[in-house]
């Protein structure tokens, strides 16, 4: 038979239980995911996404950047990662797209003129290799400071595929890019071609030399076996733990919806990006 004090020492003990699980609960972590996705199984053509709500996570795989003095600002859709003088994002690795051949890369983004004197030239991003190249890239998009100056209504730029360069440069500046408004920019390389096309703002870039974006390295199908860690708004660089050659600068504007895929995207799927402001 259970005397009263054996009653009521069950009742604590259970009470204690009780409050125990409370109090665990309080204490759990929220749980991962509560980011923003694109519909994409494993293993499919998305391979980074990067869409800067308050958080510099890659959704693909759950892939968090390493944030350098940068900011959240407003974004084409929701936030947008914002750089400076000395601000970037560094990820350990573009998860599966070094496996690609043919591929896009994909983004906004909002920048009022060129880096000032003495900034540098301006790195959007880049896809660091583990290859002792001195580029120390992959693959990267920057606008020229100097030589054939970008400024506000004519960006000069460079796109950097596996040592070879894309100039858009003189006259095949890209126009009103830099005018600090937001653009989507857009580079889509198909391998069974060799062919690199280049759409701002949902359009393809036309006023293009014929023959401009075929890909002659590698044998016509990009090699990104070796590519390391990616860094979204300066050179690749700091993530391979290296310090940028001095006419390196950082973006110093805002980024949003970084997207890198394993396929060629076609014009259509480049206007829907657009479009829908991914």
């Amino acid at each position: 038979m259970f005397t009263k004090n054996k009653i009521t020492g069950s009742a604590l003990l259970i009470l204690m239980i009780a409050l125990a699980g409370t109090g665990c609960q309080k204490e759990e972590r929220p749980a991962l995911g509560d980011y923003p996705k694109d519909s994409n199984p494993p293993g499919g053509p998305l391979k980074f996404y990067a869409a800067y709500e308050n958080t510099s996570v890659d959704s693909i795989r759950a892939n968090f950047g390493s944030e350098t003095n940068t900011t959240f600002t407003q974004g084409i859709t929701g936030m947008a990662i914002q750089g400076g003088a000395n601000g970037y994002v560094v990820y350990p690795s573009a998860n599966d797209f070094k496996k690609s051949t043919s591929m896009t890369v994909a983004f906004w983004l909002k920048k009022n003129g060129p880096n000032p004197a003495g900034g540098g030239t301006s790195f959007v991003f880049g896809l660091s290799t583990t290859k002792d190249i001195w580029t120390r890239m992959d693959m990267f998009l920057e606008f020229e400071d100097a030589g054939n100056p970008s400024s506000a209504d004519l960006a000069s730029a460079k796109f950097y595929l596996r040592d070879q360069w894309f100039e858009f440069t003189g006259a095949k500046r890209i126009p009103n890019i830099l005018n600090n408004q937001w653009h989507h920019i857009a580079f889509s390389f198909d391998a069974s071609t060799s062919m690199l096309t280049t759409y701002v703002d949902g359009a393809e870039l036309t006023g293009l030399p014929a023959g401009f974006g075929k890909f002659n390295n590698d044998g016509g199908k990009p090699d990104f076996s070796q590519s390391a860690g990616i860094v979204v708004g300066g050179p690749g660089h700091f993530a391979v733990g290296k310090t940028p050659d001095g006419w390196m600068g950082n973006f110093g504007g805002a980024i949003d919806q970084f997207r890198l895929y394993g396929v060629a995207l076609s014009a259509a799927e480049v206007k829907s990006l657009f479009d829908s402001k991914k």
